[in-house]
């Protein structure tokens, strides 16, 4: 069976994080991508280790956003490599960009200039703050736009605990996010493209994309006028909905309505506590945390974390360990999900890779290669899509283009 971008092209002159991630899903999705990368150098990330991948010289980082891709090098600061984008844009129906504002038009590769050649072409710009605003000539990482943006604001514990303070999240999810809404964004525009018959500019920022996840906790703000602050691992709108000692670890309690909280009580030993006045509703247990919680510690200590599993599963009530990421992939419903995968690498054979957790009728969709070395698809690539002849590849080669 077809997947359902197969017959898709994209050119992806994107690098890092949040660019790659957009492509590799799209790849994933079955468009064929073709990764354009610097002669000699490549993505950036493919030197961000250790740890390495096997005797590939590959970092792990690398290969975590770049499978099935083909990886072409092409020198763009030359004519003849512009040349080659520019006949690669022609036939492709996606281009993927995170180069600052402006930063392709002194090489006639910007929105316009490929619009002009191929009006088809769904052209996605990936920056920190945007195509336009002051901030629009900035560099924007992940790191300082979790903080820009307010997540690092309400993630940490509050100043006044021991340890307080603000604190990234440990994954970059900024440009995670900002990648699944180009991939989102590249999809509606080919779709519209079935209609209107032209392509589209696609801007993206990662300021707009990690305020536009804020989600609650930015709604509490607008409707509230009511600054949210830090609360550790506690929930800002339910109670109790957190993280507890145990008699030998941790819990995540996720008490998601009054039933659930009454059951709790009940296999806690305390169904007083689900019948108090101050407790019998999440709005009066959020007006009341500081109360609640104090109550509730002493009880979860009494048994163990898989005992409180145990019993609080057969209730139906939402809890869960707090796994590091050798338990993550050892656990069975990950397991069962084949949710690690392998695929063969050009140099370092068998690597293990993270699926798409995406399934169409029961099947993940994963590309079927793993992430290319440098420039291993070059010559194919320009032969397959160009019509280039062996000699003519070689003469670029000598030239330093490719």
């Amino acid at each position: 069976m077809d997947k359902p971008l197969t017959g898709i092209r994209v050119l992806d002159l994107s690098r890092i994080l949040a660019g790659p991630w957009a492509s590799q899903l799209l790849a994933d999705m079955g468009a064929e991508v073709i990764k354009i990368e610097q002669p000699g150098k490549g993505d950036d990330t493919r030197r961000w280790g250790p740890p390495w991948v096997g005797d590939s010289g590959e970092a792990a980082y690398f290969l975590s956003a770049n499978r099935g891709k083909q990886s072409v090098t092409i020198d763009i600061a030359q004519p003849a490599g512009q040349a080659l984008i520019r006949e690669l844009a022609l036939k492709s129906d996606v281009l993927i960009e995170n180069f600052k504002v402006g930063g392709l038009k002194k090489y006639g590769l910007d929105y316009a200039s490929l619009h002009a050649l191929n009006p088809r072409l769904v052209y996605c710009s990936i920056t920190g703050f945007g195509q336009e605003g002051p901030y629009a000539q900035r560099a924007g990482y992940d790191f300082m736009i979790q903080g820009m943006g307010g997540l690092m604001s309400l993630t940490g514990q509050p100043d006044e605990v021991a340890g307080g303070g603000p604190v990234k999240v440990g994954v970059a999810l900024t440009d995670i996010f900002t990648g699944m809404y180009a991939s989102n964004a590249i999809t509606a525009a080919l779709w519209q493209r079935q209609t209107t018959g032209t392509g589209t500019h696609i801007d993206l920022g990662l300021l707009d994309v990690q305020v536009g996840v804020l989600a609650n906790q930015a709604l509490n703000y607008l409707t509230s006028g009511q600054v949210p602050q830090r609360l550790g691992n506690a929930h800002p709108n339910i109670v109790p909905y957190q993280a507890f000692s145990t008699g030998d670890g941790h819990l995540i309690l996720a008490v998601g309505n009054d039933t659930q909280f009454q059951r709790f009580c009940t296999v806690a030993g305390a169904p007083e506590l689900a019948t108090d006045e101050r407790f019998t509703t999440n709005a009066l247990r959020v007006a009341n945390r500081q109360v609640l919680i104090p109550l509730l510690e002493p009880l979860l200590t009494q048994f163990s974390t898989d005992e409180w599993l145990t019993k609080l599963e057969v209730e139906g009530v939402p809890c869960g360990p707090i796994n590091t990421l050798d338990r993550v992939f050892a656990d069975p419903q990950v397991q069962h999900r084949e949710m690690a995968i392998e695929r063969e690498h050009a140099t370092a054979g068998e690597v293990k890779l993270v699926s798409n957790p995406i399934r169409f009728d029961g099947v993940a969709l994963n590309a079927e290669t793993a992430p290319p070395v440098l420039g291993q698809h070059t010559a194919a690539v320009l032969q397959s899509v160009l019509g280039m002849s062996e000699n003519a590849i070689a003469q670029l080669r000598d030239d330093g283009v490719v």
